[in-house]
């Protein structure tokens, strides 16, 4: 953008100092500039003239913000444009189902690009089925291998998705079967070859590996499960002269880090880049024809209505790496369940097909677009007092609800958060399936003053997060 507007570009995102956000915040407000790019945020840039708003990746979940003020970047990207009379473009090569609900209804003016930019093929997309083939080293099975062998031999590049960081997944005592978790969050340390330490990825806490399983003291101890470290360790014995990069959250963490990487294996000096999901979207690398998908299966049974839409996704973007040049394009996806309907759509790039499948299944679950989803969610540091504050807010909001017996509404919950405990505070949920209005807003206020009354916040903080069907 830079190259094609010069000056009159502002970019704003987090990794930016605050003294470095507020000249481009000055720049904007004086008017010097015309183009903002940015993450999040950049939605609320001041430009007072505002006639477009491209929104990116719209299906990605991580234009929901997690901390106060909690928003969707892309309903408000839709408001300002409302308010300035501009025209909000939501681009994605698998849009979300919402948005692809509403542009088959008419609500949204639906174009399509009909094919890759040059006119290239998509690349060719083969599924093994692990549980019949040989593996070659950790997660990497013989096929795989031999077309990585190919591919260095050619001088092209490859790269490999893995969707978790670290060496391995779990340490599991074989004696009681229990696994190491964290002391702070119910959840399972991961061990990290690079410091020979076992981490969370939730609170940070790290300790050195025990001779003995804490829980009965027996020295049998079981690492499963894959990640990204564990990956590049079988790369190297399997191609000892390859050059092999790995990119996630352990090695992006300086700033810059993240471009510097990917612009020395565009460069070219790298064969093999490893990575996260942030080697699944938007590189474009001539090189690259060769694209591995290591672990999908445990991404398809997430505690999720979503699961589905973020594994198509993702394998389906990952996929379109490989091949947007000349030469043509290869993918493998390695799975235990071959026959997975959403594995195959994703590798025949065949999104009309998934999304009728994924409609139909939120149309008889009753999930969005068929309706709005509010989540909320109750944290504090005593379980029984989290649970009982979550069961009061629930009778409270249904108290309310009965006065409106118009009002249609699905109360499901409390339940314990799917992670229940992160650095030392109890999690519990209420999921309320209902229409997004200004009467279900003002239900919800009431119910949450009523909690107040009753000096509930004490016990537990509360937290709103509505999910909107639509309708702004």
């Amino acid at each position: 953008f830079r190259a094609a507007f010069g000056r009159r570009v502002a970019v704003i995102h987090s990794a930016l100092s605050l003294s470095e956000r507020l000249d481009e915040y000055k720049r904007i407000r004086r008017g010097e500039v015309d183009v903002v790019v940015g993450t999040r945020s950049a939605v609320f840039a001041p430009l007072e003239q505002l006639g477009l708003i491209i929104v990116d990746e719209e299906q990605e979940h991580t234009y929901r913000s997690e901390k106060s003020p909690r928003y969707d970047a892309g309903e408000v990207a839709r408001l300002r444009a409302r308010h300035h009379h501009g025209l909000c473009v939501l681009a994605s090569a698998t849009p979300s189902i919402e948005s692809a609900y509403r542009a088959q209804k008419g609500e949204y003016l639906l174009a399509r690009l009909t094919e890759r930019y040059g006119g290239v093929p998509l690349p060719e997309v083969t599924i093994l089925d692990l549980r019949e083939r040989p593996m070659a080293a950790e997660a990497l099975s013989e096929e795989l291998c031999e077309q990585l062998m190919q591919n260095l031999g050619c001088g092209e590049q490859s790269i490999l998705f893995v969707n978790r960081r670290g060496y391995s997944a779990t340490a599991t005592c074989m004696s009681c079967h229990r696994p190491l978790e964290c002391p702070h969050c119910s959840i399972s340390l991961k061990f990290h070859a690079a410091n020979g330490r076992l981490m969370c990825h939730y609170c940070g806490y790290s300790t050195e590996v025990p001779k003995a399983c804490p829980h009965c003291g027996s020295r049998l101890m079981r690492y499963s499960g894959v990640g990204t470290q564990k990956v590049e360790e079988a790369l190297k014995m399997r191609f000892p002269t390859a050059r092999i990069l790995r990119m996630d959250q352990d090695t992006t963490m300086r700033k810059d880090s993240h471009q510097k990487l990917l612009s020395a294996f565009g460069r070219g000096d790298y064969d093999i880049l490893i990575g996260t999901q942030m080697v699944t979207k938007g590189l474009d690398f001539p090189r690259v024809t060769l694209v591995g998908v290591l672990t999908p299966d445990q991404m398809l049974y997430a505690d999720d209505f979503r699961s589905y839409e973020r594994t198509f996704s993702l394998i389906t973007q990952v996929v379109g790496r490989s091949g947007r040049a000349k030469e043509p394009g290869f993918a493998i996806i390695q799975t235990t369940d071959p026959d997975n309907p959403v594995l195959n759509l994703a590798a025949a790039q065949d999104y009309d097909a998934f999304f009728e499948q994924e409609i139909a299944y939120r149309k008889l679950g009753l999930y969005p677009p068929f309706c709005g989803l509010c989540v909320i969610g109750f944290a504090g540091a005593k379980e029984n007092e989290v649970a009982r504050a979550a069961a009061r807010f629930s009778a409270l909001l249904g108290q309310q609800a009965a006065k409106q017996p118009d009002l249609p509404l699905r109360i499901l919950g409390p339940t314990p958060g799917s992670i229940e405990k992160i650095n030392d505070t109890y999690r519990y949920k209420l999921t309320v399936k209902c229409r997004n209005d200004r009467r279900f807003r003002d239900l919800v206020r009431a119910a949450l003053a009523l909690y107040e009354k009753e000096k509930l916040p004490s016990k537990a903080s509360v937290v709103v997060d509505l999910h909107s069907d639509g309708d702004i």
